[in-house]
């Protein structure tokens, strides 16, 4: 199978981009706009809590969003409860028209850490309320085989701390992870550069979603398309089958049955 002809596939729908892109902090509308051009992203987060608490910001945001004509992925940023989540989430629901919803549960302020104790709960009752649910959480795989369970047909764990950007901090627990769940998976947060969204799309990850590394740089669109490309890249060599290491060194032209010449 070609990348061309390997769409992402998320609770049933299909999705030609394996790129995901936030909406938050870019210096200007045009430039995200710019970014999305670029980089096709397949859907969108957006923070119903943080654009409503800027009323005079919203109209434009929401107006921009549609002249973008990429779905959205509503999340619960900001949210420390779980009613505030189900709130939240029936809000995201009416406003941005979609049963689509990235989960967000924070139980560390400092780090951005999800409360990891609450999320099963919390996406098993997103779930029976109708949504498909998209949960941001750790590497931790007893706690992604657990969201699973309760029935996310997709995961979003985290390669480093939101906005580090530091890039996977934990192979090992990120390869254990994709070889040991059969779905989707997205890294969530603390990619900071297209060469670490390269290396997890190598493993066998199903996409990556972006904003910091993006919306930060100095030419944000530029990144964008950087980083879209290097999803790209990702995707074609874990289908190409790479090659192993290995410990010593392989010569690529074989010795066998070749002419050498004896010097006295």
């Amino acid at each position: 199978m070609t990348p061309t002809h390997d769409p992402l596939v998320l609770y049933g729908e299909t999705f030609a981009s394996r790129l995901l892109l936030g909406t938050s902090r870019y210096p200007s509308p045009q430039v995200l706009a710019d970014a999305v051009r670029l980089a096709q992203p397949a859907m969108l987060t957006a923070s119903l809590r943080r654009q409503t608490a800027h009323a005079k910001a919203s109209p434009e945001f929401f107006n921009l969003l549609k002249e973008l004509k990429v779905p959205v992925l509503p999340n619960t940023a900001g949210c420390h409860s779980v009613q505030e989540v189900l709130t939240t989430a029936e809000m995201a629901r009416e406003v941005f028209e979609t049963d689509w919803l990235k989960l967000e549960l924070m139980g560390d302020d400092y780090t951005l850490q999800p409360d990891t104790l609450k999320l099963p709960e919390t996406a098993e009752r997103l779930i029976k309320a109708g949504f498909k649910v998209l949960p941001y959480c750790t590497e931790d795989l007893v706690l992604c085989q657990r969201l699973v369970d309760v029935g996310c047909q997709a995961v979003m764990p985290w390669a480093a701390p939101i906005g580090t950007g530091k890039g996977p901090i934990n192979p090992y627990a990120m390869q254990l992870l994709r070889e040991r769940l059969k779905v989707p998976l997205i890294v969530d947060a603390g990619l900071g550069l297209p060469s670490h969204a390269c290396q997890v799309m190598e493993w066998g990850y199903d996409a990556v979603l972006l904003n910091t590394a993006v919306a930060l740089a100095t030419q944000p669109a530029a990144m964008a398309e950087a980083f879209a490309n290097a999803v790209k890249a990702g995707r074609a060599a874990y289908l190409s089958g790479a090659m192993q290491p290995q410990e010593t060194a392989q010569a690529s032209t074989p010795v066998l049955g070749t002419p050498f010449w004896h010097h006295a």
